[in-house]
């Protein structure tokens, strides 16, 4: 096993935050394992940065009527600061816009292209004549022609999962103008993953069969089974790394043939920084390379990019690829298209000094075989019952009985007690869980850790003992005391925050794994250690209760046909209802009134009489074009006084995209007076 690791996470789209699903998934794992191999004394090269091309950012930037560059400088920062805030411990994170990634990944497709390694084809893709542009697959929308939903992206229909092509959807149209698109060749370069085939199933079918989790075997298993075809590693588009050709004006590479080689710029761009080499992590075969990846990336990590390392022939290979499936939130999937998340950043804000509980619940919840479930109850309780109630309550009560009994000192003990074996054993065991990627299986053994030891408070009862057998009591203490660092110690990888306020406590330094495990005696009679200070605190219901009222109301809007319409008043009854009397009636008069400009004055004949209504409506329209129009007004409103006149009554009004206001008129011309209803 070397001594040199790089471990890379899947990089985030700067489309938009991160959510819990890409921590649960990726992030959070990705750090534990990285932390875990610094503590064992391994070189590690933690590497991440945001994915800054593609079709979800131009997407987004058409959305907000922005430019790309603005969407991935606004969500970089966004994402950057949320791994920061909850100690996700990169040793470097970049982005794809960088202008050394941008060279690297050049660099790589000429060395491709100069060893024959592409084919170059031309195809008939689809067009938008009015935009004047191709279009991408997320950019064309139709009908799926597995389920019939309508709103099938060229790439995928979100409704049924079914992968599709532009040419399968029935009714296609461009997502750019609406318009159908038409066929227009043109050229592309495609790497032919067909080539590629056998050495992929040597060095994953036969090399790794025993050592890859099985979701990943078994996916790279099916893709070479149905056998690969070549894959276009360029695109028409005007957002990218510009294919570096003479006769390749407006194209880009494929975002996932420039994505995973930003692992290469990105370590390069930290060994400029810190005087490494960073050929020691790429190009030396005593390195070793574990992507962290979601299970929807599988293919990219296992399939495209290690064939085209292949083809490059300088690289190593990654030694695993620990893919995670998805986590749901509340049995619902996560969307960040339908705001059914918990934000990394919002959850910053709103549970403050409490990153360490978000991490622990997601990685006791983490998809690590199949797909599973966050909710907030879940949250609540894990904090409650095994934070406060289990490694919490443990800690504080060997802090303090040691400031009680011993002026904070920790007394003589036995350094060979059997009890201690205990800490050697939880050592071992994260260990072994870690290096095999079971991340749920480790934080268990930690905490059962902290039950051991406050079990082992509970039997030997040493506020008990103080008054009949002194010596009993240090000797409790002082195994306590070792558990207690113990915890400390280990819990640095999964909750590095409670880790640091722990050190403190205990005033001892942060040790080597290797130590934990050949020795159980980690802090000396006599040491002093500082006061108690809270590690957790209990979650009481009502901030449950707000957040699940804030996924609710999310869900409520989602089922809106207009996201931006008002959310409906409070229920009337049928007699409520028929108290209100609408009518057709047209306007005689119309004027402003005197300093007042929003407003308009009319006489108004509404079959019933002939009345006075003053309206806000000045800056919307002239008083002269509304004479002799029909609208509809509110008869029984009680008469109010505005700007000294009496209005009595109101026009049904609507507001325009372009916040304009709008009367609600009759379609054809109809008597004053009709009632509405």
């Amino acid at each position: 096993m070397s001594d040199r690791k790089l471990i890379t996470a899947a990089l985030p789209y700067a489309n938009g935050p991160v959510h819990i699903g890409h921590l649960a998934g990726v992030y959070v794992p990705a750090d534990v394992y990285a932390r875990f191999q610094r503590r064992l004394g391994k070189d590690v090269a933690f590497i991440c940065g945001s994915d800054e091309h593609g079709i979800p950012i131009t997407i987004r930037a058409r959305k907000e009527g922005v430019a790309p560059q603005d969407i991935v400088d606004k969500y970089h920062t966004i994402i950057k600061k949320s791994f920061e805030d909850l100690g996700i411990s990169f040793d470097y994170y970049s982005r794809t816009t960088s202008p050394k990634h941008y060279e690297v990944s050049q660099d790589f497709f000429l060395n491709l292209y100069n060893k024959g390694k592409f084919i170059e084809e031309v195809s008939e893709q689809y067009f938008d004549e009015q935009a004047g542009e191709f279009l991408a697959d997320r950019y064309i929308v139709g009908t799926c022609p597995n389920c019939g939903n309508e709103n099938a992206y060229g790439d995928q229909c979100e409704k049924c999962g079914s992968t599709l092509s532009p040419s399968e959807l029935i009714n296609p149209h461009s997502m750019l103008s609406g318009n159908i698109p038409v066929l227009k060749p043109t050229k592309n370069w495609y790497f032919p993953l067909n080539e590629y085939e056998n050495f992929l199933n040597k060095w994953i079918i036969e090399g790794h069969k025993n050592d890859w989790k099985t979701n990943v075997y078994g996916q790279v298993k099916s893709w070479l089974s149905e056998g690969l075809k070549p894959r276009a590693m360029t695109r028409d588009l005007n957002w990218g790394v510009p294919v570096p050709l003479p006769d390749a004006e407006g194209k880009v590479l494929y975002v996932w043939f420039d994505a995973p080689i930003g692992y290469i710029s990105f370590t390069q761009e930290w060994a400029e920084k810190t005087g490494k080499n960073w050929k020691d992590y790429w190009q030396n075969e005593n390195s070793e390379l574990v992507h962290f990846i979601g299970k929807d990336n599988i293919v990219f990590h296992c399939i495209i990019f290690p064939s085209m390392m292949k083809a490059h022939g300088d690289y190593i290979l990654p030694q695993n690829v620990p893919a995670f499936e998805f986590l749901n939130l509340e049995n619902d999937k996560i969307s960040t298209s339908r705001n059914w998340a918990v934000w990394a950043n919002e959850y910053v804000e709103e549970f403050p000094g409490q990153q360490d509980v978000l991490r622990y619940a997601l990685l006791s919840s983490a998809p690590e075989t199949k797909d599973n479930n966050f909710t907030w109850k879940d949250f609540q309780t894990k904090n409650n019952s095994e934070l406060v109630g289990i490694f919490g309550n443990f800690i504080n009560r060997v802090a303090v009985l040691t400031h009680k009994y011993y002026d904070g000192i920790i007394p003589q003990g036995n350094v060979e007690a059997p009890e201690l074996a205990e800490i050697r054993k939880t050592a071992e065991e994260i260990h072994g869980f870690l290096e095999k990627f079971e991340f749920r299986n480790a934080l268990s053994a930690l905490m059962n850790l902290a039950r051991f030891g406050n079990q082992y408070l509970q039997t030997e009862e040493p506020w008990k003992t103080i008054k009949t057998d002194p010596e009993k009591t240090a000797a409790t203490l002082y195994v306590s005391a070792q558990i207690a660092v113990a915890l400390a110690q280990l819990c640095e990888p999964f909750m590095p925050f409670s880790s640091d306020k722990l050190l403190k406590m205990f005033a001892v330094e942060k040790a080597d794994w290797s130590a934990i495990e050949e020795n159980s005696s980690l802090i000396g009679s006599g040491h002093r250690i500082n006061e108690a200070t809270l590690l957790f605190s209990k979650i009481e219901d009502d901030v449950i209760d707000a957040q699940i009222k804030k996924l609710q109301d999310t869900k409520a809007n989602n089922m809106k046909t207009n996201t931006d319409a008002e959310a409906a008043k409070k229920e009337i009854t049928f007699d409520d209802f028929e108290k209100i009397d609408l009518r057709t009636a047209t306007i005689l008069e119309a004027e402003k009134v005197e300093k007042a400009d929003k407003l308009l004055k009319f006489k108004v004949d509404t079959g019933v009489d002939i009345r006075t209504v003053v309206s806000g409506v000045a800056q919307s329209f002239s008083p002269e074009e509304l004479i002799g129009k029909q609208v509809m007004i509110l008869l029984n409103l009680a008469p109010r006084k505005i700007r000294g006149i009496e209005s009595q009554g109101m026009f049904l009004l609507t507001t325009k995209p372009d916040g304009k206001l709008s009367f609600v008129t009759p379609d054809d011309p109809v008597a004053n007076g009709v009632s509405i209803g």
